[in-house]
């Protein structure tokens, strides 16, 4: 797993002036677009956060786009059917913003690559939520340590990061 960590880090972590998702601004972030394109490590990410997925899940979710490559990864390493949230319905077609098969009732399992503060994570999970999905558990790449985990635990979804920033070694 720390090998894991520091190809993460290698191939993600950047240096310099960032605006975050949350609006803060930070000195170091983490480009998840590039990790999750290195096949090597996206197939081990999905291996490790597949291992993280409680027993009882009956569907993974993943919110566009950052986290439908690592929801792919997880789906198939576990063999779990996955739907995708969408940030708004799309307009066209048949205008849905949770694509992919589920019930209402289903038992899912939020899959995410970066959490900061917490907040994209827990709209996805009210857009679930709204559907009648159960959401038991969120499962995330990388904690950032920024209040992402209070938060989403405050809404009443346990949540489980594969990495904390303050787990790697960063230079």
């Amino acid at each position: 797993m720390r090998e894991l960590g520091r190809e993460l880090v290698k191939a993600s972590y950047l240096k310099g002036d960032f605006v975050l998702r949350s609006g803060k601004r930070s000195n170091r972030y983490f480009d998840k677009f590039l990790f999750e394109t290195e096949p090597a490590i996206l197939r081990r990410l999905g291996k490790h956060l597949a291992r993280l997925v409680p027993a009882e899940t009956q569907r993974l979710a993943a919110p566009e786009l950052g986290a439908v490559l690592l929801g792919g990864a997880v789906s198939m390493e576990s063999g779990m059917p996955l739907v995708l949230v969408r940030k708004e319905p799309k307009g066209y077609g048949t205008s849905k913003q949770i694509e992919g098969r589920f019930e209402p009732g289903d038992r899912v399992t939020v899959i995410e690559d970066v959490v900061t503060t917490g907040g994209d994570s827990l709209r996805s999970a009210q857009v679930l939520r709204d559907a009648g999905v159960e959401v038991i558990h969120l499962v995330v790449v990388l904690d950032r340590g920024e209040g992402g985990e209070e938060n989403i635990r405050n809404a009443g979804i346990p949540y489980s990061p594969l990495f904390r920033i303050a787990d790697l070694e960063l230079d």
